[in-house]
């Protein structure tokens, strides 16, 4: 806990036997109070290896419901459980378990009710491996956003985030895709919500272990994100009405 606020970091898992127990084994417990994992039914041994780790708990999808999926069924089952403050972590390893502390305090001080933690702040993206026309798609798709939501984040793409109780119990991320855009969407619906977006330099691991979206996916994804961008602004300007953008 910090100042009286109950911790959980959630983990939605795919395949990710190999580097669960190194994610897991760098996370603060001092301040962590509970860990979920979501098994999007995985071709692995991810739920043995959770159980072998003693996480206590672990929600076993029955069938692959997509990455967005995965995470609705992570932030239902932490509000569930009466977490204050949320932290998604990839266990695959490609971010650092490290920065929750440093995320959690700006939540748990009331400061920001969203933390991200961005590859793009300093090097960190370049230089832990991401492919070049990721990066430069990520950089064109953010400008895009920024310009469109009348935003100054540094990245939108980052899957490494905290979320205060009150975010997760306003915006309607239930209503999202279940797919990889989900991420964007929830970005959208907090700005559309009124909440202010801190963002902290987090460096970054590609290697072969490590989830990855092919070609194809991105691109159907970097489509849903213009897509998403295009309703925020008609949302904005009245002209148009979406459900994503309701509140619950």
């Amino acid at each position: 806990m910090l100042n009286k606020k109950k911790i959980a970091v959630v983990l939605p898992a795919y395949n990710a036997a190999k580097t669960l127990e190194i994610t897991y084994q760098e996370i603060d417990f001092s301040i962590v109070d509970e860990v979920i994992l979501v098994d999007d039914k995985s071709k692995d041994e991810t739920i043995q290896e959770a159980q072998r780790l003693g996480i206590k708990h672990i929600v076993k999808h029955q069938e692959n419901k997509g990455y967005g999926g995965n995470q609705k069924s992570c932030y239902n089952k932490a509000l569930e459980l009466g977490a204050d403050i949320v932290i998604m972590l990839h266990p695959d390893y490609q971010y650092t378990p490290k920065l929750i502390p440093s995320m959690s305090h700006l939540i748990a001080n009331d400061l920001y009710h969203v933390v991200l933690g961005s590859r793009i702040l300093g090097k960190g993206a370049l230089a832990g491996g991401m492919p070049w026309y990721k990066y430069v798609a990520n950089r064109l798709l953010t400008l895009f956003q920024n310009i469109s939501m009348n935003a100054k984040l540094s990245e939108y793409h980052t899957g490494y985030r905290a979320f205060s109780r009150e975010v997760l119990e306003t915006v309607n991320y239930n209503a999202n895709s279940d797919n990889f855009v989900f991420d964007n969407q929830m970005l959208a619906q907090i700005w559309f919500a009124g909440y202010e977006i801190a963002e902290i330099t987090c460096p970054t691991k590609y290697f072969d272990d490590a989830s990855s979206i092919n070609i194809k996916n991105s691109s159907i994804y970097g489509m849903g994100v213009l897509k998403t961008s295009i309703q925020y602004r008609l949302q904005k300007w009245g002209i148009a009405n979406f459900p994503i953008f309701k509140n619950k």
